[in-house]
């Protein structure tokens, strides 16, 4: 198993800008997608004052009255966006202590009355009150609009990563008006020494890609490389740290490689740990099963080199191989928070939760 991995490649975003250095950018982009699945970004368009800025609010976004941020409850929402009290999410059946905020770039649901349900999946975000935390939903609008641009160059390197014309990927995407990507601002509580060390369980991520914004100096990221070892992942300021989702590792065959990852809490006596991640969408109607993307033959070989990992902690997201790409995200979210689905989407409540909600989402 040559290709497995110990640590996270960063790589230099400012060489795509000169074209004697792209090719570079290229080659370690190609690398990190198909044996690695993480990579660090450098050096990359999104404001560094506008993410200072983000940086500065997120502490008194938690600090709001609880009062305030019950008004933005996420079981309010059909889109799944709002606000999440600290353990009322889990993965793999195990409470995920964390504390969180969904907020997504500005859509106007496309569902309606008799379409298929996946649609009522974006729509707008739920926001606290202006007066209470004056410009935050200016600043976090305008980060989520950035990195929605960068997301959008991002995948058009790709593309040439698995020697594919630059616009291949373009396909799986609608105009921008019909399109919505998500964002949450995720507070890990220090561990008083009555918590477990799961601050989310192991997962993937649905989409195409994820940019992550460490927010603060704390570990506590880690990634499973092919021979299921868990590899720290630590903080590296004025980077984001992208990840592959299991929509792309879907669409490519399995050449680029969807990476379980986990986040433990921070420690006893630390302070909270903060992130922001940003996950970038597909079309909610893509039907990855049927696209094929052909690939060169050296390419291929290149997954042939890496070999196949073993068997990892995460199962989330396997459905693309039936359902359409908003279905299948769907239905994660019904998994992660059932209390919303009981309300808004009873059926998929029904049948994956037949015995009613789980003790430990009963938080609400």
């Amino acid at each position: 198993m040559a290709a497995n991995f110990s640590s996270v490649p960063v790589l230099d975003f400012a060489l795509v800008s000169d074209n004697e250095t792209k090719a570079d950018f290229i080659l370690q982009l190609r690398h990190a997608l198909i044996n690695v699945g993480f990579l660090y970004l450098n050096n990359h368009t999104v404001s560094q004052k506008v993410t200072n800025d983000l940086i500065d609010y997120i502490p008194r976004l938690f600090d709001l009255p609880q009062e305030a941020k019950n008004k933005i409850f996420m079981a309010n929402s059909p889109h799944f966006l709002g606000y999440s009290k600290l353990g009322a999410e889990f993965t793999k059946g195990k409470t995920d202590y964390r504390e969180q905020f969904d907020f997504a770039t500005p859509h106007e649901t496309q569902w309606k009355p008799g379409a298929p349900e996946h649609l009522r999946l974006w729509g707008p975000s739920q926001w606290p009150d202006e007066d209470l935390i004056p410009g935050f939903k200016d600043t976090m609008e305008k980060y989520l609009l950035q990195v929605q641009a960068l997301g959008y160059q991002f995948i058009s390197l790709l593309a040439e990563a698995f020697g594919l014309p630059s616009n291949a990927l373009n396909k799986f995407y609608d105009t921008d008006e019909l399109m919505q990507h998500r964002g949450k601002i995720v507070k890990y509580p220090a561990n008083d020494g009555s918590l477990t060390d799961q601050g989310v369980g192991p997962h993937y991520d649905a989409g195409f890609l994820t940019f992550l914004l460490l927010a603060s100096p704390h570990r506590g990221l880690q990634v499973q490389n092919l021979s299921g070892q868990w590899i720290d992942v630590p903080p590296i300021p004025g980077t984001f740290v992208v990840n592959i989702g299991k929509a792309l590792e879907f669409v490519t065959r399995g050449l680029a490689r969807a990476t379980s990852h986990r986040v433990l809490s921070p420690p006893v006596d630390s302070t909270p740990r903060y992130s922001v991640p940003f996950f970038q969408n597909i079309s909610l109607n893509a039907r990855l099963a049927d696209e094929v993307l052909d690939f060169p033959p050296e390419i291929l070989q290149l997954k042939q080199l890496r070999g196949d990992p073993v068997q990892t902690d995460s199962v989330n997201f396997s459905e693309f191989d039936r359902e359409p790409s908003g279905k299948v995200n769907l239905i994660g979210r019904v998994k992660s928070h059932p209390d919303v689905a009981q309300r808004h989407y009873p059926d998929l409540f029904n049948q994956y939760f037949p015995n009613g909600l789980p003790n430990q989402v009963s938080t609400y």
